[in-house]
């Protein structure tokens, strides 16, 4: 079942001011959170995750019907792909150098700005990329 496009959106302009926090104030514990999220979102799809939840419940019924849907596989993956770098972040801050957990921190953030902003989803076009580069092998 294809998924409305203002949701992953959403999901994208939370986790940008959750991961600016984190690069802000250096916490590891907010970085803790946003993995947590990104691990739902890997694993149910991003209705499953915590602004998905939020979305669905306060933000969808404000607005119109949408308009536009989408599979929600690229989006799912692009959730596995924030897991990975809010993994490495967090490794980073907790067990240094603290650099690679501004860096990964960092890259996620950018990932996360181009969906809420430009509608840019980078993970979505790994997954198409992924996608054609296995069915050209297969």
């Amino acid at each position: 079942m294809d998924i409305d496009v203002r949701g992953p959106r959403f999901g994208a302009a939370v986790t940008a001011v959750v991961l600016a926090a984190v690069l802000i104030s250096g916490s590891a514990w907010l970085l803790a959170w946003q993995t947590f999220a990104f691990a739902l979102g890997a694993a149910g799809g991003v209705g499953r995750s915590p602004y998905g939840w939020v979305f669905r419940r306060f933000v969808r019924p404000r607005l119109g019907p949408p308009t536009e849907f989408e599979s929600p596989h690229p989006p799912r993956f692009a959730q596995t792909v924030g897991l990975v770098f809010a993994l490495v972040g967090l490794a980073g801050f907790t067990l240094g150098p603290e650099w690679l957990g501004l860096a990964a921190t960092g890259a996620a953030l950018a990932a996360a700005f181009l969906n809420a902003a430009f509608a840019y989803c980078l993970g979505c076009e790994m997954y198409l990329l992924v996608r054609r580069v296995t069915a050209r092998a297969g």
